[in-house]
């Protein structure tokens, strides 16, 4: 069937304006429709591969708990930072994490509050990565090249890795391309410049770091206006870009937080810190230095897209249309060794230049493979075939990775840790915490006051007067990857660490996390120079191997005979014999206890009065242990892979045990 617009009257032909007309009518929806087919299956794809699994790889870093926890503040406590907010970086990046999550009741949704975060990466990746394909197609490549871009960025290890961070540059990155391909217009100038200006302003205020991106869409709006009118766009383009910087300082005016002053935070002393006094990141050559294990971890997750991008900005050098590009993509990279701090999310700002060059010389290599020049099909060839190594070689790193990425459940250990703080500590407990738990234990019902970000127990007053003892006021540390390498210039709570003992373990390597009980009386040193209590321990533990009711294995008899096993474990096997046959799986040390003294007891079977079977004789176990009170009682009592475990504290009460007579 014909449609009006399609008939034509029998015996004409239509003119060249009327069917230039149709063309203009009907192509718009064809064009629509192709770049929606061209886009949506790199996009779709890479997208579930980002939402697969968000909770699960990386494990959450301390990082990603600070933007979680200002950006909760906001809604749940009606604060800009859940601690004094310093001007260390503009509060614009985690404000747009708040209205994500809180439009889309993300905080209720997750149990763990990095998580809610994290979809807020999602969807400013997604937006990033829409973006990032109509900027490849302004700089006239083709629609497979700017759908290959789109793939780049969001399926490359490495991207995948950040981008599901929590990251502000996540947010600043799809702001500062909507500034790039507006500052590309062509068609109502002043408008797109306007829009560009503000975007980039916008940028700039979620992560500042993106001020470096500057020269390039001050390039393309000075290259792409029109030369009547240059002046005059650029101009307010700079004063809308000027007025937006001015509000992050009106903001600190208004707050009487300008210039430093006894007492109180200033924007001053928050600039000064983030461009002069902050630590570097030393030499790529030191491999102890910040700079090498930043890179390291880069190279790690993709060495082949690292080498492919730079390889190609270096050729794209001589390709006009990728030229600006290629210069950013290079100078952003030698910014990198300037000698100063080297942000670890850093690499998120190169990856949409990397997608851009590399996607962009893919089509320069196959349009040279066409043309008829000898020079130009060779340089065609010599492309071609870096990008098909690149392509082979990263097929099984690709692979790898994002097997690892979609299955791996790395963040597991800090949800136990968090399952056990919740399940085991008093809930006037004051905690040292890596950040990416301090909401979800808040939530979990501990008092604000006391879940202590440990970056804030030196660095805060406001924190500080809350423990005029410094690390003797803290009942736990729960320690992370990151708390174990941590900067020597937190000495409350690397005593705190040096005073404590591991009472609970999950995880290995660098997921690993303890939860440490702090010995604040530091009774273990006492303990162990307490000759007496050792022999009283010794007297006991013969009498609970004379037992017939208590089955010990034999390295554990040796350790009740020499007088190293806590008291409080003697005394409840006693207690527990007289219900039944109780058998010991394993007494160990805890991690941490100067003293040496055994407290963590294992029990692989329990036949008590009313316990019949591994499952009953263990609900057994937990309801006995659970039932003690005072000196007794237990740190935690939970069910292991070997039995029952029971775990007491280094603070082992003197006066438990009958001392021998002389």
């Amino acid at each position: 069937m014909t449609s009006t617009i399609d008939r034509v009257p029998t015996g004409t032909i239509p003119s060249d304006r009327a069917s230039a007309g149709l063309r203009r009518r009907v192509s718009p929806w064809r064009a629509r429709l192709g770049d929606a087919l061209w886009l949506l299956p790199p996009l779709v794809l890479g997208l579930l591969v980002n939402a697969l699994n968000l909770g699960g790889s990386p494990q959450r870093i301390d990082d990603e708990g600070t933007y979680t926890a200002q950006a909760w503040s906001i809604g749940n406590l009606g604060e800009l930072t859940h601690y004094t907010y310093w001007y260390d970086h503009p509060p614009l990046g985690w404000m747009q994490i708040a209205a994500w999550v809180g439009l889309t009741d993300g905080w209720d949704r997750y149990d763990v509050a990095v998580i809610a975060a994290r979809e807020a990466m999602l969807a400013a990746t997604a937006a990033a990565a829409v973006l990032l394909w109509f900027v490849v197609r302004r700089i006239g490549f083709a629609r497979f090249t700017a759908s290959a871009a789109v793939a780049l960025f969001l399926l490359s290890p490495l991207a995948v890795q950040f981008h599901r961070q929590v990251y502000l540059d996540n947010i600043a990155t799809a702001w500062l391309l909507a500034a790039l391909l507006l500052a590309m217009s062509r068609r109502a100038q002043l408008a797109g410049y306007i829009g560009a200006a503000a975007a980039f302003g916008i940028a700039v205020l979620t992560k500042e770091t993106y001020l470096l991106a500057l020269p390039l869409v001050a390039w393309f709006m000075w290259r792409g206006a029109e030369r009547t009118t240059r002046r005059y766009t650029v101009s307010v383009a700079s004063a809308v870009l000027g007025l937006i910087g001015l509000s992050y300082v009106a903001f600190a005016l208004v707050k009487g937080e300008v210039a430093p002053a006894a007492g109180r935070v200033s924007l001053w002393d928050g600039l000064a810190f983030q461009l002069a006094s902050r630590e570097g990141s030393g030499s790529l050559f030191d491999p102890e230095s910040l700079m090498a294990r930043t890179v390291g971890l880069w190279w790690q997750l993709d060495a082949v897209l690292v080498v492919t991008a730079l390889a190609a900005a270096v050729a794209a050098l001589f390709v006009r249309r990728l030229r600006p590009w290629a210069i950013a993509l290079l100078a952003l990279t030698a910014f990198m060794f300037r000698g100063g701090y080297l942000p670890v999310p850093y690499v998120i700002m190169l990856l949409p230049f990397a997608a851009v060059v590399v996607a962009g010389m893919g089509q320069v290599a196959v349009e040279a493979l066409r043309s008829h020049g000898a020079l130009r099909r060779l340089g065609g060839v010599a492309t071609a075939v870096g990008l098909i190594v690149a392509v082979v070689a990263a097929g099984p790193l690709w692979a790898a990775q994002l097997r690892g990425f979609l299955l791996a459940d790395l963040d597991r250990p800090l949800r136990d840790a968090e399952a056990w703080m919740t399940q085991n500590a008093p809930a006037d407990s004051r905690m040292l915490v890596d950040d990416a738990m301090w909401v979800d234990l808040v939530r979990a019902g501990f008092e604000r006051e006391n879940v202590v970000w440990y970056y804030k127990a030196d660095t805060d007053t406001d924190v500080q007067q809350l423990a005029p003892d410094g690390w003797r006021d803290y009942d736990y540390v729960i320690t992370t990857d990151s708390m174990r390498t941590f900067p020597t210039e937190f000495p409350t709570v690397r005593q705190a660490i040096e005073n404590s003992a591991v009472v609970a373990s999950f995880g290995e390597g660098a997921q690993k996390v303890d939860v440490r009980l702090v010995d604040t009386a530091q009774a273990a040193l006492a303990q162990a120079a307490d000759d007496d209590l050792y022999a009283a321990r010794s007297v006991a533990g013969q009498q609970v191997l004379q037992n017939p009711d208590v089955g010990v294995p034999g390295e554990e008899q040796d350790l009740l005979t020499s007088g190293v096993v806590d008291g409080r474990i003697l005394l409840t096997l006693g207690q527990l014999s007289s219900q039944g046959r109780i058998d010991v799986a394993d007494i160990a040390q805890l991690e941490g206890d100067p003293s040496g003294v055994h407290r963590q007891l294992t029990v692989s079977e329990f036949a008590g009065q009313d316990a019949r079977g591994d499952a009953a004789g263990a609900d057994a176990l937990l309801r006995f242990y659970d039932s003690l009170t005072g000196p007794l009682r237990p740190v935690s009592v939970e069910r292991g892979d070997a039995g029952v475990v029971i775990t007491f504290s280094p603070d082992e009460p003197v006066d438990l045990l009958p001392r021998p007579t002389s």
